[in-house]
Parts: structure tokens; sequence; C-alpha cells
């Protein structure tokens, strides 16, 4: 039995019946059923595609990734594995599909083919033009990072802004006056990315309730932009004497420049921030910060399989707070 023999039978095209099993295209329900009950006559095996439209499920879920032009940090990336980790548990597949630039066209075949059956996105800016557009498609949805406006839509995130002010709050105990926040790119605060416009906001705050002196900067999400950030903060911020940071990837660069310029951590400079738990534990000494949860994929694969199981359920969120991690890149201000 074949495709050919499916569509002479139901009185439809073989693209019609190929349409039907795949989702590429939107077919009417009436001939959905008509190709099904055919199917069901001659009890035809289907394929994975042919299940899905027995079931009215695809048992797909899509994931929607930066640009693949970009490389992910290795946050991003934790974020990936875990959410096909969790997929595979309830035996779901995952299908990636990058977003922004000349992508666009893969976000719209995934919010509009019926190839899924919900969509988890990830870097999520404070105004999401892809979060609007998902929320007139009605397809469910759970967002990683929160929109400026998040009410009626699921979504997990980490708490930026209360995190970066717990590290500005631990380095002022430590008599740290001059403290500069590391964030992300300048591209990144500029579209409004949610993590980097809620540290600085974060840091900002916290800076004016201590009464110290702040200085924010952006650094390129590379070792060799946490380099040329470093050197530019000695340079025209020679007072600085902690940082507070959520750029996890600068990292190795901010080392290499510290060693470098022979400024000892801590007793030279102190470092903070938020950071996935290796690259905290690889830097030297180990980093004193607030380690991202492994498990946010976790968190929105079982939100959105809520949301498919039960659409018409009031929207959930989670917004994770974890503990900072006291290592021994923070130490008392020098005196100077």
């Amino acid at each position: 039995m074949n495709i050919g023999e499916i569509a002479r039978r139901a009185g439809v095209s073989r693209s019609t019946v190929s349409y039907a099993l795949s989702g590429k295209r939107v077919v009417s329900e009436e001939t959905r059923q008509r190709i099904q009950a055919v199917i069901d006559e001659l009890d035809y095996r289907p394929n994975a595609a042919a299940r899905a439209l027995k079931e009215g499920r695809t048992r797909t879920l899509g994931l929607v990734i930066p640009p693949a032009s970009l490389r992910l940090t290795d946050m991003q990336l934790g974020f990936v594995a875990s959410v096909v980790e969790a997929a595979a548990r309830v035996d779901l597949d995952v299908l990636l599909s990058p977003s922004g630039g000349d992508h666009d066209r893969s976000f719209e075949r995934i919010v509009s083919g019926r190839r899924v059956d919900g969509v988890i996105l990830m870097e999520i800016r404070l105004e999401d033009e892809r979060v609007t557009r998902l929320q007139q498609t009605g397809l469910p949805f759970v967002t990683i990072g929160h929109t400026a406006h998040p009410h009626g839509t699921c979504w997990v995130d980490v708490d930026y802004a209360t995190l970066i002010a717990r590290c500005v709050h631990h380095l002022a105990d430590l008599g740290h006056r001059h403290i500069a926040l590391v964030n992300r790119s300048a591209e990144l605060v500029a579209a409004g990315y949610g993590p980097a416009q809620r540290a600085l906001t974060g840091f900002t705050e916290a800076i004016a309730q201590r009464g110290l002196t702040g200085v924010d900067l952006c650094c390129a999400d590379d070792a060799a932009g946490g380099e040329a950030c470093l050197e530019q903060l000695r340079d025209e911020h020679p007072d600085v004497t902690a940082i507070a940071t959520i750029n996890e990837a600068a990292l190795p660069g901010i080392q290499r420049a510290l060693e470098r310029a022979r400024v000892v951590v801590p007793r030279d400079m102190s470092i903070a921030g938020v950071a996935a738990r290796h690259w905290a534990e690889d830097f030297r000494p180990p980093l004193t910060a607030a380690d991202v949860p492994t498990e946010m994929g976790n968190h929105a694969v079982d939100l959105l399989l809520e949301r498919i199981a039960t659409p018409d359920a009031p929207p959930r969120h989670l917004l994770l707070t974890p503990p900072i991690s006291l290592r021994a890149s923070t130490g008392p201000a020098p005196t100077r």
C-alpha cells in the first residue's frame, strides 16, 4: 500500500495525501478525515507522520534558537540539551529552527505549518515580535525568558536583576566602592535582550542603594571580547576594584587579560556574576556566581506539555533565583 492508492480511494491528489501526512500545508478537516478513513480501512501501516495525522498530534516540539551563524553560548547550548533530553524522556522529538535575520521563513514554517505540537522560544527580547506571532496563531508555546509584558504567556527565566543586585551587595559588603557591570554584547543590549536589560536594571538600582560608583560596559560574547573589555575597563576606569557579569562566554578572555596585566584575583580585583556552573568552576580562581540551573529546559518542556494538554488553563511561569555560590574570586577591597 502506498500514497498513490490512498489518494485514489480518497478521491484526492497524491500531494494532498502527502500534505496531510506531513503537515507541511494545511488540509481541511473533512479531507483529513477522509484520508484517515481510507488508511484505517486498508490497515495501512503509517509512518510517524501518518500516526500523527491519526492522533491529531505530531509528537514533535519546536525549539526556536538563535541564528546558526551565531555561536551559541554554553548557557544556550545547555538549554538546548536539556530541552532535547526532557522531550526524549516522554518519547517526543525536537525540531530545531533558527530565527532572526534570514531565518524568518524557518520560524514561520514552524508556527504555521502544523509541523509541531508546540514551541519553546529562546532568547527573548523585552518587545519580541515572535511572541506576538505565536499568540496570533494559537499554537501552544513557552518562552525561556520573558517579555516586558508577559501576562498571559507561559515562561521560565532566571531573575537576572535580583542576582546581579545580590552580586553588587556582596561586593559592597566586602568594601568595594567602584564596581563595573560587564554585560552582554552591544547588539543584544540595543535589541532589548531581556537578561542584558534586567541585569543592567538590577546593577543600577543596587549601585544607587549602596551609594557606590558604577560603570556598565557591553562586551562581545567571546574570549576576545572579554580581553578587550577588561583592557578598556582598566584604561578608562582605573578605580574599579570589582566586576559583576552575566557574560560567561567572555570569562576566559577576562582571565587572560587579568593575568597579562598581573592583576591578582581577588587581591587586586574581585569578580562575581551569573554563569553556568562549569564556567564558574573553570575560572581561576573559581568564580563566585549564581549558577544558572541546568534544568531550565526541563521546566520549559513540562510547562509546554501542560499547555498542549490543557490550553485553556491559566498560564504558569517560573522565575528562578538560584543562590550565589561563594567561591574564591571575591575578597576584601584593596587598600589604595
